[in-house]
């Protein structure tokens, strides 16, 4: 029987529900709110568990309900005990009982481990109860009903099913009746148009993959780096341009006071495009041991000369979540001849080795000296550098350089320098590999920021020239150099031009539990555009196939705590200690406006089995208060509700509008009625008003809702809050003047961006 909240009984008789006009304004709302709730329900049907999760690949076979055993939402242990409570009530039937209703009951009981077992329960919603007994085709309720009417009060304890199980089967069947017949059950299991290609990752009529979003973190002044300590602790830090880092705990609350604080050091401005600024943070592998982590940043050295510099630095021994201020020490500075084009990026390689990637110093062109920095090799800019921090060397440094490093004798080369040719490779990662066959394990990939007409991927080779300036991407950018080239040049796997975006954000090969369809892509983006992409390799041909990633539709996307909207400008990516990816982006390209935000990849098609994923953090001991989260986007089952309680309006409107009545008593009248809360753009600036929105519960798995079973039957009970709430910076080859820049700031692309609207 459908179990939503009863729709209120009006006063009026029967006899006058013939004449409109008579109907209380109250009633006119519950009917059209109704309806238009039932649309958004038509909207919301696609695979879903009663957990409000995606479907999954049971890890074992299922024993009973095994025409899901393929795909669903049954693992092994509740497989078991549907067929339990399929045993206890087949104890009521004799022999021939058991010949003409077995069927019909395992298939009914079953019906939870159906992949669209939220759409057969009406769970979807997860505002709405539960259905004691799944949707079922007419012609099968039928026939269910005229053979074993006395199963019903067996599968459930609801009246008034109960109650129908004298009367004629059309009653019956009407309280199980769902609106969209294709769902119900079994037409569900015969519609090929829907479970073609079921438990894959969705994708439009043009290929765009349609994945989803949770919001992780918000309020950040662009935040430019989140990276995990690898200390089983799970705790993620999250690097602000200004120089201050933040710990966030797996609980999802933050950690009121900083990691660590270096605004008062690190060179920065307020200016949009600024690319100056803290950039970069590793923690050592052995981190658990020796405490150690390192810092990139800009900042101004003897006679306002300006450097990046990379520090060793160590973690308080008296507060596991703060950084010992004092405990700095200088591995190395590179003087920048211009204010752009910085790199940032730390890495350790599955060598232990720590990789560091610089800019080619900035301006447009690379036009430092002859040939440029980046095919300078006894210069530090441009290039990928690969320093041994456990050694100090024989010189004074405080690293050493590994013997195998490619040109450590080659005459006039810096011995550090591990490839070169780059022009400004904005984030890097190196890729874990495939969990189980441990495939691609170590590759290192990096999006490298083109000049004029091409965005590129790389994978870092020892040893590599990836072309600058002589090559942007596969095309020559300098025609001299490019045809006095070597035809060894490492080529991109994947370049773009300047029509799909102007920055490329470089990020990971995915290699997470959650979402087992991921697994190998690497996704990246564009800071520009706002473009999500995705990469696949053949490997047979070991070409490298481009995907566009497209935020799922209200469809896709209607479980609780998902989102399909963010933040325009990409600014990094990241993965946690388990291996989940993010993005870290902003709506606004300053790096002292508070608009940066995090967001969690999530696969509606297809996640791992329950209990898959789970790990449990190392307990770490925090002295600072915990800030709790507070989702400022709103989630798609907000926009429907929004959506549906509009239509609502209108449509009571309209109709009270065209009653005789009611259109006169409102004449003369000057009050509006109420309009729902719309969406307002924020002012773009450091002043704009934060907006009102409402949210829902977190992620899902960090619900407010909980799913009873009790011999088999399903409840829910809940307690839910709702509440009110209220240009990044570019490198600035990444803006459209990036042809002519000049090594300052480009004041004036406010409004050039602003036409790029997400």
């Amino acid at each position: 029987m459908m179990l939503r909240k009863s729709i209120p009984r009006c006063g009026p008789p029967r006899s006058l529900w013939r004449v409109p006009w008579l109907l209380t304004s109250s009633c006119i709302f519950c009917l059209c709110l109704t309806f238009f709730l039932g649309q958004v329900g038509l909207l919301q049907a696609h695979p879903q568990c009663l957990d409000y999760g995606p479907p999954f690949k049971p890890p074992l076979h299922l024993e009973f309900c095994s025409d899901y055993q393929s795909f669903g939402c049954c693992d092994q242990r509740k497989d078991h005990r549907i067929a339990a409570r399929y045993q206890d009530i087949m104890d009521y039937f004799d022999l021939r009982g058991h010949e003409l209703c077995g069927r019909y009951i395992k298939d009914i009981l079953c019906q939870e481990c159906s992949p669209y077992a939220a759409h057969l329960y009406d769970a979807e919603n997860p505002r709405t109860p539960l259905r004691n007994l799944p949707g079922l085709c007419s012609d099968y309720c039928s026939a269910f009903h005229s053979n074993c009417h006395s199963a019903i009060s067996l599968l459930t304890n609801d009246r008034r099913l109960q109650g129908s199980q004298e009367k004629t089967g059309a009653h019956f069947c009407h309280l199980l009746n769902l609106p969209d017949k294709d769902y119900c059950f079994p037409n569900i299991l015969r519609n090929d148009h829907l479970n073609r290609n079921l438990g894959v990752v969705a994708e439009d009529h043009q290929g765009c993959l349609q994945l989803c979003l949770t919001e992780v973190a918000n309020g950040l002044k662009n935040p430019v780096s989140m990276v995990h300590a690898g200390d089983g602790t799970h705790r993620f830090f999250v690097a602000e341009q200004v120089g201050v880092v933040w710990v966030y705990l797996p609980d999802g609350s933050r950690l009121e006071q900083p990691f660590l604080d270096l605004k008062s050091i690190v060179l920065t401005t307020p200016w949009i495009g600024d690319e100056r600024g803290f950039l970069g943070l590793a923690f050592h592998p052995k981190f658990r041991r020796n405490r150690k982590f390192y810092i990139y940043y800009s900042c101004l050295g003897k006679k306002k000369v300006e450097k990046i510099r990379i520090s060793e630095m160590k973690v308080s021994r008296a507060d596991p979540n703060k950084a010992d201020p004092k405990s700095e020490r200088v591995i190395l500075e590179i003087e920048e001849p211009a204010s752009n084009h910085n790199g940032g990026q730390l890495l350790f390689g599955l060598d232990g080795y720590m990789y560091i990637f610089t800019g080619d110093g900035g301006q447009a062109g690379d036009p430092f000296g002859k040939f440029g920095n980046a095919q300078n090799k006894s210069s530090l800019l441009g290039k990928v550098l690969r320093i041994d921090v456990n050694r100090a060397g024989s010189d004074g440094k405080r690293y050493r350089v590994p013997l195998d490093n490619p040109f450590i004798s080659e005459p006039g080369a810096h011995p550090a320098i591990y490839a070169y040719g780059v022009r400004n490779m904005w984030r890097c990662a190196v890729d874990r590999g495939d969990r189980i066959t441990r495939q691609g394990r170590g590759r290192m990939f990096c999006g490298d920021v083109g000049q004029n007409r091409f965005e590129e991927i790389d994978i870092i080779v020892k040893g590599g020239n990836y072309g600058w300036r002589a090559k942007e991407g596969f095309e020559c950018y300098d025609q001299k150099l490019c045809h006095n080239a070597s035809l060894h040049d490492i080529l991109p796997i994947y370049a773009y031009g300047h029509t799909v975006g102007k920055s490329v954000t470089g990020g990971y090969v995915y290699r997470g539990c959650e979402s087992p369809n991921l697994n190998g892509l690497y996704i990246f983006g564009d800071f520009m555009s706002g473009r999500l992409m995705a990469l696949q390799e053949d490997r047979k041909t070991k070409k490298w196939k481009k995907q566009d990633i497209c935020l799922g539709n209200t469809e896709s996307c209607a479980f609780p705590g998902l989102i399909s909207t963010y933040s325009k400008f990409i600014i990094s990516f990241a993965e946690d200690e388990a291996g989940e990816l993010y993005f870290l982006a902003t709506s606004y390209p300053s790096a002292y406006t508070p608009h940066g935000s995090i967001y969690k990849f999530v696969d509606p098609s297809r996640r791992a089995p329950p209990g898959k994923c789970k790990y449990k953090p190392v307990p770490v001991k925090t002295k600072s208060k915990r800030v709790q989260f507070r989702p400022l986007a709103k989630t798609v089952l907000d926009l429907l509700k929004e959506q549906s309680k509009k239509g609502a309006r209108r449509f009571s409107s309209a109709t009270l509008a065209s009653s005789p009545d009611r259109a006169s008593s409102r004449k003369g009248s000057s009050k509006k009625p109420a309009s729902p809360t719309s969406s307002r753009k924020i002012p773009r600036g450091s002043s704009a008003k934060k907006r009102a929105r409402v949210w829902s519960p977190g992620p899902q798995g960090k619900r407010r809702k909980s799913l009873r079973t009790h011999s088999g039957r399903v409840s829910q009970s809940a307690q839910r809050r709702r509440a009110s709430r209220s240009l990044p910076w570019p490198f600035l080859s990444r803006w459209p003047t990036r042809g002519h820049a000049t090594g300052k700031p480009p004041l004036h692309v406010e409004g050039a961006a602003a036409e790029r609207g997400p």
